[in-house]
């Protein structure tokens, strides 16, 4: 999904992963859990291997978030429908607060967008809800209804799904660098997954949709930033990327290489890595006041102001009155982390951005890679 929102060259743009920094929904995850039986461990395993074969074994053509393609044969199985999809989304709909005021704030000095891996589903739902349009929406386009699935592969996929539930979920060892450095234990584990998910479910019917479905993790994030940039003429320098998971580390790096700047929303340890500014917020007014900065002082003058960061520094700022006042009453009493990311902090920012993501978002969506 792609468009451009201005016509002229702009001098900023800003673009924001969708669940994490906008919204607390991990869509995926809710619809496992609200169509398959103990869907929430099923989908919490596809995660963990999701992440071992974008971050660990680097898998040729796999690339992270890819976990919304390897649900749906199951989501099938169990008779979710684009109607359903979509009926479930728009109910459930979590928002961080002040995402919506945040959005078109934003959207009122700098062309906005939204790069999420999520269904095209759950974000022409998140559009309709902050009034934001969909056109300037990149994310995982799904019509489930076009696959078939017969009745004997409906009962194979809920008889792995009993086998998967009862398999370990694979942790990622601190330090791991390859296979060899995990327990052997999670081997079997792992083994076992890729002769579902690249022997088993490709002989089916069914199967054609892990071939067919390209969700918009890793390098498609990157490119969608790219065709951004093409779109509206500016260089990568100039654009502001919020994330918070492991399918924005390609975003991340394709943006800081190139001078613009990266931001960690209640990131985990996968953002925290690859972002140089970390913020622990519970409201996304921060995301307004950092995008204005970065707006109109340009990244220098940002990069200082973060170094510094206090209230004493935000008050002398001019920034624009309203929303000064906003974010001074709003954090009378605890100022919102912002802290740049540095090879001797990166470690314990880490933990503490993790255990602050599972408060707001809580714990299940919150270990999610």
């Amino acid at each position: 999904m792609n468009a451009t929102e201005a016509s002229v060259k702009p001098q900023k743009v800003f673009v924001s992963d969708c669940e994490g920094p906008i919204s607390k929904n991990d869509n995926a995850f809710e619809l496992a859990r609200q169509f398959i039986p103990n869907g929430n461990r099923l989908f919490t395993l596809i995660s963990r291997y999701d992440d071992v074969l974008a971050d660990i074994v680097k898998r040729e053509g796999y690339k992270a978030g890819d976990t919304l393609k390897l649900i749906l044969p199951f989501l099938k199985a169990y008779g979710a429908t684009n109607e359903t999809i979509t009926q479930h989304s728009s109910r459930n709909i979590l928002l961080v607060p002040g995402s919506k005021e945040m959005l078109q704030f934003i959207r009122g000095f700098m062309p906005t967008f939204i790069v999420s891996t999520s269904y095209e589903q759950y974000m022409r739902a998140l559009c309709n809800t902050v009034n934001f349009p969909f056109a300037n929406v990149y994310c995982t386009r799904l019509d489930l209804d076009e696959y078939k699935i017969t009745e004997k592969e409906s009962v194979k996929l809920k008889q792995l799904r009993e086998e998967m539930t009862k398999l370990i979920v694979p942790d990622i060892p601190d330090g791991a660098k390859s296979l060899r450095d995990f327990p052997t234990k999670l081997h079997q584990t792992l083994q076992r997954l890729d002769e579902i998910f690249w022997e088993t479910i490709p002989s089916t019917t069914i199967g054609k949709v892990l071939e067919d479905i390209n969700p918009m993790g890793g390098f498609e994030k990157a490119a969608s930033i790219k065709d951004i940039a093409t779109k509206l003429k500016v260089s990568l320098n100039n654009i502001m990327y919020v994330g918070d998971s492991i399918t924005d580390v390609q975003a991340f790096q394709l943006v800081r290489r190139a001078g613009g700047l990266t931001v960690s929303f209640n990131g985990n340890q996968f953002a925290l890595r690859a972002a140089e500014i970390a913020v622990l917020s519970e409201n996304a007014v921060v995301t307004s006041v950092l995008a204005y900065i970065f707006h109109k002082f340009g990244k220098a003058q940002f990069m200082r102001l973060i170094r510094g960061w206090k209230p004493s520094e935000i008050k002398k700022l001019d920034l624009y009155i309203p929303l000064k006042k906003r974010f001074l009453e709003l954090y009378d009493e605890k100022f919102p982390r912002v802290e740049l990311v540095t090879p001797e902090n990166v470690e314990k920012l880490m933990q503490e951005s993790i255990d602050f993501r599972k408060n707001v978002r809580g714990e299940a969506i919150g270990r999610l890679g």
